[in-house]
């Protein structure tokens, strides 16, 4: 998977895909894997090593909720950088699997509050979590958090604009990672409502701004709660990624003007640049 995923060079994020056992946080078998072009077919053997394929399997398979594919959250985590002592808000915690994954990174003296919308989700994640007391499991809605500063965000469903938390608890240096997206006009036939167009984006607080280094594609389930509602900006967005030139983002410009022919999408309040920060 580390192979698979470019991050083989990454000896600390190696360590943590180890040391955290996937099929804990899956439930007991039969397990669900979620392919793309078919739905959703049952794994016939229950051998815990099943489910280190790079695969989706389903958490809440009616509301298209899955635990993602290993390759993309290693390239994801690889690119915010986590180190020991950082505090990070995990936004879209499941079933708790990729929390564990980074409460190893940040260590007995990090923290990472992890932020569920579903109860029941959050229910497991705090059964499977409460060895760890590096973590804190909050069931609401995700938008709202985190309420503190902290080091580090890592979203984990698409959303048309960031949250304002998600950069207002930013501190210096501190780094948000999210999907950009806009979903499908109708729910998916397997469950649930994904993104049509999506694009990983991980933004750095820095003293002259935010940062924005563009991932590449990243297709997630959407927002639930106050971020799946319909904003007026859903239509722009979609013409903007339909126009292309995303991985040509390089700031984010947030409660400032920005100039619209420098722009590749441009909101209310905050806006996508092509130009670099500066200093």
């Amino acid at each position: 998977m580390m192979l698979v995923s470019g991050t083989a060079d990454d000896s600390r994020l190696e360590q943590a895909f180890a040391a955290v056992p996937r099929e804990r946080f899956l439930g007991a078998p039969p397990w669900q894997i979620f392919r793309p072009s078919r739905g959703y077919e049952t794994v016939a053997s229950h051998d815990p090593a099943a489910v280190y394929q790079d695969v989706l399997f389903a958490l809440a398979s009616q509301r298209g909720v899955n635990n993602g594919s290993p390759s993309l959250h290693a390239r994801c985590l690889q690119a915010l950088s986590l180190r020991e002592g950082e505090q990070v808000a995990h936004i879209g915690a499941g079933t708790g699997y990729y929390t564990a994954l980074i409460a190893h990174l940040v260590g007995e003296r990090g923290h990472v509050f992890a932020v569920e919308f579903d109860p029941a989700l959050a229910e497991l994640a705090r059964a499977n979590l409460a060895d760890r007391p590096n973590v804190t499991v909050i069931a609401g809605d995700g938008a709202e958090w985190p309420r503190e500063a902290v080091d580090a965000v890592y979203v984990n469903f698409a959303i048309e604009r960031p949250a304002e938390a998600w950069i207002d608890q930013l501190r210096p240096g501190g780094r948000l990672l999210f999907p950009l997206g806009v979903p499908w006009p109708k729910p998916s036939p397997w469950g649930g409502t994904h993104a049509a167009h999506g694009a990983g984006l991980c933004v750095t607080r820095q003293a002259a701004g935010l940062s924005v280094r563009w991932l590449g594609p990243a297709y997630f389930v959407c927002a639930e709660g106050r971020q799946s509602q319909p904003g007026p900006e859903r239509e722009a967005l979609r013409a903007a990624f339909e126009r292309g030139g995303v991985e040509f983002v390089r700031s984010l410009v947030w409660r400032e003007s920005a100039a619209p022919e420098r722009c590749w999408f441009t909101g209310s309040g905050w806006a996508l640049s092509y130009d670099a920060v500066s200093g």
